[in-house]
């Protein structure tokens, strides 16, 4: 039976499907991984990869043996999990996915002082769209997601803060001021509803579609974009917290005079709040929100 060292170099060559980069990551030269992948394969009989020049591929047999590889992996750590929870003190590793808006803006802060407070805890950090985000969560890789937009989630769910949208510009400084200008509206994919809603809020404020769009697929782009003066954009506050003097910042309102707000909430099972790193990490940021409340 294969160690648990050789299902770690299995799964590693599954992600990657690559020889090179499997060794990149496993610190191994290419022929010893090679060499390791031959004993393995004896062992279990049966070849597991094809190689070509495009790369790895499974064979049907190493599909079987890279699913088990993977649950028994998955079970070794909730297993280290638990013998860590045992132990006094917080340690173990804290696996977080969060929308890259909230970990580019908020968190490096909040991680920061955790990380202060606790450094025997080793981070796991994964970033992207909220479905993403969500996956992660469905598929236990991770024990926290932080998301944005509304969530449908019947695990605990936290409220951590909302930030008003604002149409962001160098030059237009009164929102009647789009229908005139011949720069671009700039804007950025997303997976939530975010897009739908910034459509909502232009056709009932103006009733006509903006003149000229630009699409890119990161907010840090639109912001860079809109911030050198290109164009303008609609923009949460959060990625709005080192903009200079220069930039006019005009606040979303709804039909009802209300500010337009992205809501950011923290997802995770009720099993994981009971990991002494997960719950700790939980009253960090209670506390940081309180703090920033205050200022």
């Amino acid at each position: 039976m294969s160690s648990l060292s050789e299902f770690q170099l299995l799964s590693v060559l599954a992600q990657e499907m690559n020889m090179r980069k499997a060794s990149e990551r496993l610190f191994v030269s290419q022929p010893a991984l090679s060499q390791r992948l031959q004993t393995i394969e004896k062992e279990w009989g049966t070849k597991l990869f094809i190689r070509s020049q495009k790369g790895l591929t499974l064979t049907p047999g190493g599909e079987h043996v890279i699913s088990f590889v993977n649950e028994i992996l998955t079970k070794q750590e909730k297993v280290r999990e638990t013998i860590d929870s045992l132990q006094e003190g917080v340690s173990g590793t804290l696996k977080i996915a969060v929308a890259s808006i909230v970990g580019q803006n908020w968190l490096p802060e909040v991680l920061k002082k955790f990380i202060d407070k606790y450094p025997q805890v080793k981070i796991s950090l994964v970033t992207g769209w909220s479905s993403e985000i969500l996956k992660c969560l469905y598929d236990d890789q991770v024990h926290i997601g932080i998301i944005r937009g509304t969530p449908d989630w019947k695990g605990i769910k936290v409220h951590l803060f909302n930030d008003p949208l604002y149409l962001v510009d160098r030059e237009i400084s009164k929102p009647e001021q789009v229908l005139k200008t011949d720069r671009p509206f700039i804007q950025f994919k997303s997976d939530s509803n975010y897009y739908q809603e910034i459509q909502d809020w232009w056709m009932l404020k103006f009733k006509t579609s903006p003149k000229r769009t630009v699409v890119v697929d990161q907010i840090e782009t639109c912001k860079q974009m809109a911030f050198n003066g290109i164009g303008y954009a609609i923009l949460p506050s959060i990625t709005l917290r080192k903009a200079d003097r220069s930039i006019f910042k005009i606040p979303l309102v709804d039909e009802n005079n209300e500010p337009l707000k992205r809501d950011t909430w923290l997802l995770g099972y009720e099993s994981a709040f009971q990991l002494k790193q997960v719950s700790a990490f939980m009253e960090l940021i209670k506390e940081y929100i309180a703090e920033s409340s205050e200022e």
